[in-house]
């Protein structure tokens, strides 16, 4: 099944049903979106077709919440041109040296704008440079830019004015889902995680692709950013548990 066929699932499993029909996993999530609505209500769920954070939308009475939908592995949850990516990291005063540092890592040929001759390995560049790609992860895990690196990357994107409800992970019949809240939360938590990569707390900025073999066909994506949430399905996991065990606390205190 590709996302896209889940994407249909999901319309196919909630649109014109009712919450108190849906399966248990859907019904939770949707007593979350709309605690308010009676069970009783029909649910209105179709495809978002603009390339926004939002895969589908939910509507229930004059309330529509947005999805963001994943499946498979190794999560990516934006692509942009390098051009907009710099121009972030400029308007929210990363110094020169960072952004320049960035650049020779992405390119990885030993130039700041991918026209250099020989193309190494992430693997190889990080052998050769980790005191500089350390020393962007510090800049890049502040507080503040964190919080609208997350917005940008994960709950709201450049294109849109509305931002995510939740991110779900898997299909119609087995899923985990964060909202909105957590997942700043748990990315914020998470800033000072070590990696030898470089990332904003646990989504890893790369290109799109390296190209290390020259194929024309992908050139255009090394003048792409990537990011990638690799651990999303363990940090949803866990983030289960601690809620499992904060909700046990509470009752032992009751």
């Amino acid at each position: 099944m590709t996302g896209k066929d889940n994407e249909y699932e999901f319309v196919k499993n909630l649109n014109n049903k009712k919450i108190k029909n849906l399966n248990p996993l859907l019904y939770s999530l949707l007593k979350y979106l709309f605690p308010n609505e009676s069970e009783n209500e029909t649910i209105k769920c179709w495809l978002n077709h603009y390339p926004q954070k939002t895969d589908i939308l939910i509507k229930i009475n004059s309330k529509i919440k947005g999805i963001s939908l994943k499946y498979g592995s190794r999560n990516s949850v934006h692509v942009e041109p390098i051009s907009q990516f710099i121009h972030f990291l400029k308007e929210n005063h990363v110094s020169k040296e960072s952004i320049n540092e960035y650049l020779k890592y992405h390119y990885a040929d030993g130039t700041t704008n991918g026209k250099g001759i020989k193309r190494i390995s992430s693997t190889d560049y990080k052998k050769q440079h980790q005191k500089e790609i350390d020393k962007i992860n510090q800049e890049l895990n502040n507080v503040e830019l964190l919080k609208k690196a997350i917005n940008r990357f994960v709950i709201q994107g450049n294109n849109s004015d509305f931002k995510i409800d939740a991110i779900v992970y898997g299909n119609v019949n087995d899923f985990l889902w964060l909202s909105k809240e957590e997942i700043l939360e748990i990315l914020l938590r998470k800033r000072n995680n070590y990696s030898t990569g470089i990332h904003f707390s646990n989504l890893f900025v790369q290109p799109q692709n390296r190209c290390l073999n020259y194929n024309h066909k992908y050139e255009k994506e090394r003048y792409c950013v990537q990011v990638k949430w690799y651990s999303l399905f363990d940090d949803m996991v866990e983030n289960m548990y601690l809620k499992s065990q904060s909700k046990k606390e509470n009752n032992f205190q009751v």
